[in-house]
């Protein structure tokens, strides 16, 4: 992971792809599809602009990505809700 992601733009991805935000110590987002929470969530803290790679690596992982690539597109928006939930389901996880 190489790329310089900026929180606003990482949290308005998950938000446009169905999760939801609940705002406490860190802000913590976990998807819902037809109104049901799932198992799939991840956390990102209130102060930080960029996202270090060490956190991009932890949230690649808690939404499930494989390959990198897949995580950039999630965020850069290439995939859609509708793209998503189908990587998900493919691989097991819903």
């Amino acid at each position: 992971m190489s790329k310089t992601l900026k929180a606003n733009k990482v949290r308005k991805a998950l938000v446009k792809k169905g999760f939801k935000e609940k705002k406490s110590r860190h802000l913590k987002f976990t998807l819902h599809i037809n109104g049901k929470k799932q198992r799939i969530w991840t956390v990102m803290s209130h102060s930080r602009k960029d996202i270090p790679i060490w956190l991009q690596k932890r949230m690649m992982k808690q939404l499930k990505f494989e390959a990198e690539e897949d995580f950039y597109n999630f965020v850069e928006c290439p995939m859609s809700y509708e793209d998503y939930v189908s990587y998900l389901e493919k691989r097991g996880y819903l």
